[in-house]
C-alpha cells in the first residue's frame, strides 16, 4: 500500500543523491557508520549507503546484547553488501548500567530496562565513528509509520547524524528493498525490535499496512484503532522535535 504515483526507482536515485550532497556538504571523507540488526530497515538504508557513496566508505556495525537470535541475518548483509562490518556484543554495558543504578539504589523500571540497550547501541556507533581514521556519521535508520507512532528510543535509534528515509512509509520502504534486488527473507521478515520478545505489530496492536493507510489517506475504519494510533503520535511527538530551549528576554 502506498501512493500510485510512488516509483521506487526514482526515489533509490533521490536518497541516494541527497546522501551524496549531504556528505559533500558535511563529511566528504567520512564513512558512513550504521548498526546492523538484520531487519528491513538498516538492510535497506545500508544497501542506499554503498549505492551512494561505494562500499568502502560503509560500516556496519553489529551489536548482540548476549545472544541474538538472527544474527546470521546481520551477517549477510555485511557479507551481501561486502562493506567492513564490528561485532560488539553489548551485554556486559547493559549489565553494568543495571548493576550501577541497583547500587545506588534505584531498581530500573521496565521502560529503561528495554530502551538501555539501544540508547548503549547508539553510544557504540558514535565511539566507532570517532575512532575511525576519516571520521564517520552515524546513520539513523527510522521510517516514517515508526516515527509517526514513536516506535523508537529517543537518544537510541531515534538519533543520528542524518537519516535518509524518515519520510517513507513501512510500505515505501519494502518496494525500495525489492527495486534495490535485496533477499525477501530479510526484507519481508516479520519486524521485531529484539528488545520485547513481540514483534513489532504485537506490541503496537495494529498492523503497519493499516497504519500506513491511516497515514495516507485519514481513514482507519476501526474506531480503537484510530484513537490509539492518534494517541501514541500526540504523546510520542517529543522525539521527532529538537530539545526545547528556553529563550532569555
Amino acid at each position: 500500500m502506498s501512493s500510485n504515483s510512488f516509483n521506487a526507482a526514482q526515489e533509490i536515485e533521490n536518497i541516494t543523491n541527497w546522501i551524496r550532497d549531504w556528505f559533500a556538504e558535511n563529511g566528504p571523507k567520512a564513512d558512513a557508520v550504521i548498526g546492523l540488526s538484520g531487519g528491513k530497515d538498516s538492510t535497506i538504508v545500508a544497501a542506499l549507503l554503498v549505492k551512494a557513496l561505494g562500499k568502502d566508505r560503509v560500516v556496519g556495525v553489529l551489536m548482540p546484547d548476549g545472544e541474538q537470535k538472527d544474527i546470521d541475518d546481520s551477517k549477510k548483509v555485511a557479507e551481501l553488501l561486502g562493506i567492513r562490518s564490528y561485532i560488539v556484543n553489548i551485554h556486559e554495558a547493559v549489565e553494568g548500567v543495571k548493576k550501577s543504578l541497583s547500587a545506588a539504589g534505584v531498581e530500573a523500571g521496565k521502560d529503561a530496562i528495554i530502551n538501555t540497550p539501544p540508547r548503549i547501541r547508539m553510544t557504540t556507533l558514535y565511539a566507532i565513528a570517532q575512532s575511525l581514521p576519516n571520521g564517520g556519521r552515524v546513520t539513523n535508520t527510522c521510517n516514517k509509520s515508526e516515527d509517526y507512532v514513536g516506535y523508537s528510543t529517543k537518544y537510541g535509534d531515534a538519533a543520528g547524524d542524518f537519516s535518509p528515509c524518515a519520510d517513507y512509509l513501512v510500505c515505501e520502504m519494502l518496494q525500495i528493498g525489492d527495486a534495490l534486488g535485496l533477499p525477501k527473507e530479510l526484507i519481508h521478515k516479520t519486524p521485531s525490535d529484539g528488545l520485547s520478545g513481540m514483534s513489532d505489530e504485537d506490541k503496537l496492536g495494529f498492523a503497519y499496512a493499516t497504519l500506513d493507510n491511516y497515514v495516507l489517506t485519514g481513514i482507519c475504519e476501526d474506531t480503537a484503532t484510530k484513537e490509539k494510533i492518534d494517541h501514541l503520535h500526540v504523546i510520542n511527538l517529543h522525539k521527532l522535535k529538537t530539545i526545547p530551549t528556553y529563550k532569555r528576554t
